[in-house]
Parts: structure tokens; C-alpha cells; sequence
């Protein structure tokens, strides 16, 4: 087996050259002192973009008051579900169970739903909308007595407020297409920073 000889570390003045300052200090022996960054340090060689994380601006203060939670795909479910009983009982309580009014509160619902599911989970909440529109229906519903009766109250509310159905599962599908599109995106860009 060949052994590769190899060259002792030669120490101390090299011959014919002046001696290497100390890292970090100057040639007479003086710390350096520091400088500041010029205006194209931190810029890179081809597109002129500053390298490194970019600061994003502050957000207004009104936007940074709001909650931004990120639900799961049930969870989403169980709050959209949650919301539309309350409005239900409570528009029951207040307005007589209209419902005109349960299916305007409705919208905003199917809204945060849409917007606060996670980025894994979003094709769950056009899903998700329409079952809790059902759930919390069953409060407003005019139903007979017994279970056929409340059945039939049940399905006829359903089919006359269907308008209200359609336009919060349409309203929460083209949020979820909107973020789908900007979340595709940013990791086309990201890609393509890792490329370049």
C-alpha cells in the first residue's frame, strides 16, 4: 500500500516576502477598524436583488390586532360547524328563526374558514362549508312533530335556502383557489432562487 508523503508545515518568516499581518489587524499591528457596508454589498452579481432575507414591511396595526389561527382540516370543520349552530340558536332567538338571516351570517363563516385552514388542509373547507350549513339548518328549520315532521322541515329549508349554500361554498372554494395559486407560486420562486 502506497503511503503519500506530505510536506511538514513550514513555520515561520517566508523567505523573500514580508511577513502577513495578523487577521484582523492592519499592517502595523492595529486593530482595523470596522467599516460599513457599502451600498452594493450585499447585492448579487446577476439580478441586482440584496441577498439574504429581505425584511418585509410592518404589517398596519389593525391586521397585526387580528387573529391568524391555522386550523386542520376538522377543525375547520368543527368551527365552521360551531359558528353556524350559534347563529343558529341565536337567530332563533333574536329574529325568530329567519332564515334570511342565518343564511347571511353564513357568508362570513364559510370566510373564516377559508382563510384560516392550514395550507395542507385547503381543499377540505369547500367540503367542510356545506355540512356545517346542514348542521347548524337544523336549528331554524320549521318542522312537525316526530322525526318524520322535523325531516321534512328539515329538507324543505334546505332546498329553499340553497341560494345561501351555493354562494358560501362558491365564496369559500375561490379563497381556497386564490391561496392554492399564491402558495404555488411562492414555491415556484423559491425553487428558482435555489436554481439560480
Amino acid at each position: 500500500m502506497e503511503q503519500h508523503r506530505t510536506r511538514p508545515a513550514q513555520y515561520g518568516p517566508r523567505r523573500g516576502r514580508p511577513p502577513l499581518p495578523p487577521q484582523g489587524r492592519g499592517p502595523e499591528g492595529r486593530p482595523r477598524p470596522a467599516r460599513a457596508p457599502g451600498p452594493d454589498a450585499q447585492r448579487s452579481v446577476r439580478g441586482g436583488a440584496p441577498r439574504g432575507p429581505v425584511p418585509s414591511p410592518a404589517a398596519p396595526p389593525l391586521l397585526r390586532r387580528l387573529p391568524n389561527p391555522r386550523l386542520t382540516g376538522l377543525g375547520g370543520g368543527l368551527f365552521c360547524a360551531a359558528v353556524m349552530l350559534a347563529s343558529g340558536f341565536l337567530d332563533q332567538l333574536l329574529f325568530g328563526s329567519s332564515r334570511t338571516v342565518y343564511g347571511v351570517l353564513f357568508l362570513p363563516a364559510c370566510v373564516l374558514t377559508a382563510v384560516w385552514v392550514r395550507r395542507g388542509d385547503l381543499l377540505t373547507a369547500p367540503i367542510v362549508v356545506p355540512i356545517a350549513f346542514a348542521v347548524g339548518l337544523t336549528t331554524v328549520a320549521d318542522g312537525g312533530d316526530g322525526f318524520t315532521g322535523a325531516l321534512g322541515g328539515f329538507v324543505t329549508a334546505l332546498a329553499m335556502e340553497a341560494g345561501w349554500l351555493y354562494g358560501g361554498t362558491l365564496i369559500a372554494g375561490t379563497i381556497v383557489i386564490v391561496r392554492r395559486i399564491r402558495l404555488v407560486r411562492r414555491r415556484v420562486a423559491a425553487r428558482e432562487r435555489g436554481v439560480a
